[in-house]
């Protein structure tokens, strides 16, 4: 499981790397043994949810746009974000429209990633 959480954040740290507009905050690139506990439970979750949703759809996840892969990321870390905390900021459930262009391009890439790992 830490090696799945570690595959999703390695994979954000990238994606924010190349999308983020600027310097983006320490949190956002700390690495894997920096990161709260919460928030790897939260990776490692959608990860699986990734790698199953891959695997029913019988590999043909590559066929989505990067848009619907994004979303599918998204959404499952609102419910993980849910999960973990009762009232989060707004900014942390945001809706897939309200989210900054980086973030997006980050959950596609972030989706990407798991799906390289299922070939």
């Amino acid at each position: 499981m830490s090696s799945d959480g570690r595959i999703f954040r390695d994979a954000w740290i990238a994606g924010v790397q190349e999308h983020f507009p600027g310097e983006p905050k320490a949190g956002y690139v700390a690495p894997w043994d920096e990161t709260p506990d919460w928030e790897r439970e939260c990776a490692a979750a959608v990860y699986g949810q990734v790698r199953d949703f891959i695997v029913v759809s019988g590999g043909n996840t590559s066929k989505l746009t990067r848009e619907q892969k994004g979303r599918f990321v998204a959404t499952c870390w609102i419910a993980q974000i849910h999960k973990h905390i009762e009232n989060p900021k707004p900014g942390y459930v945001a809706d897939w429209s309200d989210l900054p262009l980086w973030q997006q391009e980050t959950d596609a890439d972030i989706f990407e990633a798991i799906e390289r790992t299922q070939s």
